[in-house]
């Protein structure tokens, strides 16, 4: 069986699995499986364009708070679903990921300064959307409670929730798979690898970055309707803020970036640890799971350079002796 087989057959096990879950499960395992969903779902859009093209983006929150405003100002203002709200903010981040990305690839703004654009985009959307009143300024905007309605994509239970954030990570998990053994995915990775070599042999790596700029805010707009939907509340810090964007690149970059599942290991791994921490600590120690963020990061980058899929690939070739050279080779489409 292909190795692409094999993984689509892993996520539908894995789906059908999932979706058993909230039969027997309480409402605070259910929330925590929603946010594992979610940052997978999150973390699986930043990879495209920080995993497979390279591109390391540190202010996906500007895409994130787009989605989360969008769909709750239309939903408040104008009485339009989320369900509806929620492509609408994808196509506004998807048009202003491909505003950003063209003007930083076009003037060759790339590596280090290219992250730095992002995330002083990402600040800049915090004080713009904080100043403008119609979207109720600093004081953050609320989603009103029109009672058990799977139209309005509100529920009287997380376990509404906690579906569909499973088929959104889902359905970005089977569309990573896709893409790395599509001929996009290919440009991305040549991108990645050497832009200068990818564009002597003919890939037209500008067009590439922008598809995938275009395609992660877009896929991160989603999210965000999602996270309003549940929290029924944001403000401008809590969407647009540096912790959002830094979250989301973390459990990519942990769980092993340019990979399918990494985003997914990722958070299957941090998000039990951060809500676990914050119950137990958020009284006394208030920020104990950003302080554990940073330690685990630290510890990966320190032994898992390549995450934590590059240790269990590793593992896995070694206990099928293969030769030193192949263990070490690089397999970007797990």
């Amino acid at each position: 069986m292909k190795s692409i087989d094999r993984q689509l057959a892993l996520a539908v096990v894995l789906f059908l699995v999932l979706l058993l879950i909230p039969t027997f499960a309480s409402q605070y395992v259910i929330h925590v499986g929603f946010m594992i969903f979610l940052y997978a779902y999150l973390a699986t859009a930043w990879n495209l364009l920080g995993g497979y093209a390279g591109q390391h983006s540190l202010g996906h929150g500007l895409f994130l708070g787009i989605g989360a405003y969008a769909s709750t100002y239309l939903f408040v203002s104008a009485g339009i679903t989320p369900w509806l709200g929620m492509w609408i903010g994808a196509v506004i981040a998807g048009a202003t990921g491909w505003f950003v990305g063209y003007l930083c690839f076009r003037y060759g703004i790339k590596g280090p300064y290219f992250a730095l654009v992002t995330i002083a985009l990402a600040e800049a959307a915090v004080y713009i959307a904080a100043n403008i009143q119609a979207i109720g300024g600093a004081g953050g905007l609320e989603v009103p409670w029109k009672g058990n309605d799977f139209w309005i994509m509100q529920f009287g239970s997380r376990t509404g929730y906690y579906y569909i954030a499973l088929v959104v990570a889902f359905l970005g998990v089977l569309l990573t798979l896709w893409i790395s053994r599509n001929r996009f995915g290919y440009y991305l990775t040549s991108v990645r690898e050497n832009e200068d070599a990818a564009e002597a042999l003919g890939v037209n790596t500008m067009r590439a970055k922008l598809m995938a700029t275009t395609l992660s805010a877009a896929m991160t707009a989603i999210g965000g309707t999602l996270y309003a939907q549940y929290f029924t509340y944001m403000n401008p810090r809590s969407v647009f803020g540096e912790g959002p964007s830094v979250q989301i690149l973390l459990f990519a970059i942990i769980g092993g970036i340019g990979t399918v599942w990494g985003p997914a290991v990722g958070a299957l791994v941090l998000v039990p640890i951060a809500e676990i921490s914050r119950a137990e600590l958020s009284g006394s120690f208030a920020g104990a799971d950003l302080l554990i963020y940073g330690l685990i990061l630290v510890l990966v980058m320190l032994f898992m350079p390549n995450g934590i899929l590059g240790v269990l690939r590793s593992f896995w070739k070694k206990r099928k002796n293969l030769p030193q050279e192949v263990a070490h080779e690089p397999a970007r489409s797990e």
